[in-house]
């Protein structure tokens, strides 16, 4: 889990950053407290119906959101094809982490990508093989839920690879 603020010119942000231990998410193995590393993926290409699981996994964020009272998040296309292309670096790095293999950090593939952000966050996984899973995984673990119940985000993107079930929230609220 992830969050950060920007400083602007015309308003100051708060900036929280997360402990190293919190950064990384425990994988659905080791959250059904077995510590067996997870299956290495057979292919690394991203799965085709990843719009399909990015709009369940919208879905379900959507009512965990809704319980705590804050709005629901729209699907950005931008937030949406960096979540995709993180999830994609993950599994062809067999390596779950907010750092791409090139050493981006999430503000900066966000950033890169002509999305002008107030705020961002990112959740990772790997293992789980459903929306359902992950978004209950991700509900489990403090701060990954704060990401998920921050009432301040406006809009999300999900990313999924199927091989290895490496899986990108990136959260943002522009800066408009």
């Amino acid at each position: 889990m992830r969050t950060h603020g920007r400083k602007t010119p015309h308003r100051t942000m708060t900036v929280a950053i997360v402990a190293a231990a919190a950064v990384t998410i425990p994988t659905a193995t080791a959250m059904a407290g077995s510590h067996a590393p997870p299956a290495k993926p057979a292919a690394y290409t991203s799965a085709p119906t990843a719009s399909g699981a990015a709009a369940r996994v919208l879905k379900l964020v959507n009512r965990e959101r809704r319980k705590a009272g804050c709005p629901p998040l729209r699907m950005n296309s931008e937030l949406k094809k960096i979540a995709q292309a993180h999830s994609t670096d993950m599994a062809s790095s067999r390596k779950m982490s907010h750092t791409g293999s090139d050493g981006s950090a999430p503000d900066d593939r966000i950033s890169r990508s002509g999305y002008d952000w107030h705020a961002y966050g990112e959740n990772v996984a790997r293992g789980y093989a459903t929306p359902k899973s992950v978004v209950a995984g991700w509900m489990k673990s403090p701060g990954h839920r704060r990401n998920i119940l921050n009432c301040a985000f406006k809009e999300i993107g999900v990313g999924h690879a199927r091989s290895g079930n490496y899986w990108t929230q990136d959260f943002g609220t522009a800066s408009r």
